[in-house]
């Protein structure tokens, strides 16, 4: 993945530029178990909920190595929530409705390195809309999405004179497309019979003392939860917790110790596990607690 001086975008799937060995998925279906009275959680969207750590890739790796805010919301709710996180890391909001090319990594991630945590052929989208049907008792749906549209942008105005510029130039039409999109996922899953909470999780900035990847990770988030909260669903406030937590230590989340720290001592833009647990925690704070009831939407 690719930087430009000056803008440090948030938590995403980093393009994977080479690869040991191929790796195939085996397909799976979303298969139904309306027979099981545990209550559902599906998990939607990119490398925050993935659980991505560039430290544990390897072609093959077991997908249960990594472990997202899903998992560690799935636990606050009880143990008998069980969670289908279906993410995948480098994911576009108009490649999880595509399936396809260009992304930011997750199709390659898919074809050379190794499952996802719920293995499926075509789109996230697709297996979303095929889990709810098959699992009325589906209660909620979490997703983060969006952060990668801007990486992509970000990629493609790199040969410009001036990267910042250039990004924040296309900023207005991505907006546009991000809102669409999530129209089109919010208004796919719910026809397809969900009938649960939605609640989409924030994007955190690295680094709040930094304008320039802040704002740009503000603007996202102002998407996601004007659309969200268009849809009756939730918003869970990933940027303010990550905030709040930044603050003794300037706005630093590597400093923080919320991102993955490098063996050089640097950090990787992704939730470390402290970060991931405040992350679930925000996704709890705004999910009303239901979860012991069993009761059928």
């Amino acid at each position: 993945m690719r930087r430009i001086t000056g803008i440090r975008l948030a938590a995403a799937g980093s393009v994977l530029a080479s690869v040991l060995a191929l790796v195939t998925a085996v397909p799976a279906t979303a298969g139904g178990h309306d027979n099981d009275p545990a209550p559902r959680y599906l998990a939607l969207g990119d490398s925050m909920a993935f659980g991505y750590n560039p430290l544990l890739v390897h072609p093959g790796v077991n997908p249960h190595k990594f472990v997202g805010y899903p998992e560690l919301a799935a636990r606050l709710f009880g143990s008998d929530v069980k969670v289908a996180n279906a993410s995948c890391t480098g994911e576009t909001s108009t490649s999880l409705i595509t399936g396809t090319r260009p992304d930011n990594g997750c199709q390659d991630y898919r074809q050379f390195i190794g499952a996802l945590h719920q293995s499926y052929l075509g789109s996230q989208l697709q297996y979303a809309e095929d889990f709810v049907a098959a699992n009325p008792r589906t209660k909620l749906i979490t997703l983060d999405i969006g952060v990668n549209d801007l990486f992509v942008l970000q990629q493609s105005c790199y040969p410009a004179p001036d990267p910042q510029a250039c990004l924040f130039a296309g900023l207005p039409a991505l907006l546009t497309t991000l809102s669409t999109n999530l129209t089109t996922i919010y208004s796919g899953l719910r026809a397809a019979g969900f009938t649960g909470d939605f609640v989409v999780v924030t994007y955190y900035s690295p680094n709040y003392a930094d304008p320039a990847s802040t704002g740009a990770i503000g603007a996202v988030d102002q998407v996601l939860t004007g659309v969200t909260t268009a849809f009756g669903g939730k918003v869970a406030d990933g940027f303010g917790v990550f905030q709040a937590a930044t603050a003794p230590f300037g706005g630093d989340a590597c400093a923080a110790g919320l991102l993955i720290r490098l063996p050089d001592m640097t950090c990787d833009l992704h939730p470390s596990r402290s970060g991931a647990a405040l992350l679930a925690a925000a996704v709890r704070g705004v999910e009303r607690p239901l979860w012991s009831s069993h009761d059928d939407r």
